[in-house]
């Protein structure tokens, strides 16, 4: 093997970088698994310095690189996939001009699939204050066609509720539950009426990863005439194409289910281990970063 072949062999056996402000990106994480199972992932959780969706956007665009220059210098990432709404609303651009030949997907409420979708013309967006006040989801309601009408709805405290209940203990999930319910109330009864009728809104569109997670929730409340959209599945098929088009794809399978896996967080590691056992089945240990500014140091390993 020469050279060029060498580091091409690195590049495609290098991990995909992923990161959210918390553990909503394993939703999105979850679709790329079952996307790509040859491939490895490092999936960083931002926990310290959560939740994004209430923090300015010149706060969200710092944090989101240096995550990104954390995975690439430290774990040597052949792509990043912005697990966060409002991360990716805040800096996707200027993360494009950073990296100009790296491979970036990140994600965007399924609005323009959402107009596709839906019968009666009416849909809703749940998402961040951060989501929604941005250009970039201005711009994705400016190109919505003039037929359809779209409700919103900024769903304060909900991101941090679902990261509650996933780190909550076994004796206290029914709480927990039970106040991410009266919060997705709170904010799916301003966007109705919902049903599939003329005047019903018929299509929810989740603008933010963590609230997977609180779907069948979401859909308990709406009735099964309601569809609801996420963003995880084109999200995973997406980074799949830009890597088949790099010649980044991996082909050897990890050696388990478990080892493709690293989990980081620059918080306290017991919410995320719960989670991705929860919702992922991974028997992984997360592992606490401190990733500030330039600096990148362990606290516990």
């Amino acid at each position: 093997m020469n050279g060029a072949d060498a580091a091409a062999e690195r590049v495609r056996n290098a991990p995909i970088g992923v990161f959210d402000s918390g553990i909503g990106g394993l939703s999105v994480l979850q679709a790329l698994r079952a996307e790509l199972p040859a491939e490895r992932f490092v999936y960083l959780a931002d926990t310290g310095h959560a939740p994004y969706g209430e923090r300015g956007d010149a706060f969200v665009a710092r944090r989101t690189h240096t995550l990104a220059r954390y995975l690439v210098q430290q774990h040597g990432a052949k792509a990043l996939v912005v697990a966060c709404n409002t991360a990716t609303a805040a800096a996707m651009d200027s993360l494009r001009q950073r990296y100009p030949l790296l491979p970036l997907v990140g994600v965007e409420p399924a609005l323009k699939p959402a107009a596709s979708a839906t019968q009666s013309g009416r849909i809703a967006v749940m998402a961040t204050r951060g989501t929604v006040s941005s250009a970039r989801f201005g711009r994705l309601i400016a190109a919505l066609p003039p037929q359809v009408r779209c409700r919103i709805q900024a769903c304060d405290g909900l991101a941090s509720a679902i990261e509650a209940q996933a780190a909550c203990a076994p004796q206290d999930a029914a709480a927990d539950a039970a106040k991410t319910l009266e919060l997705c109330r709170r904010y799916v009864d301003p966007l109705g009426p919902w049903g599939n009728k003329a005047g019903e809104t018929d299509t929810l569109v989740l603008g933010c990863t963590h609230y997977v997670f609180a779907q069948d929730a979401l859909q308990q409340l709406l009735g099964p005439k309601v569809q609801i959209l996420s963003t995880g599945e084109p999200v995973a098929r997406q980074t799949r194409r830009l890597l088949a088009n790099a010649g980044r794809l991996q082909s050897l399978a990890p050696l388990t289910q478990h080892t493709d896996v690293c989990l980081l967080t620059t918080g306290s590691a017991a919410p995320l281990d719960m989670a991705a056992q929860r919702w992922l089945g991974l028997r992984v240990r997360a592992r606490t970063l401190a990733v500030h500014g330039k600096k990148f140091g362990q606290t516990s390993f």
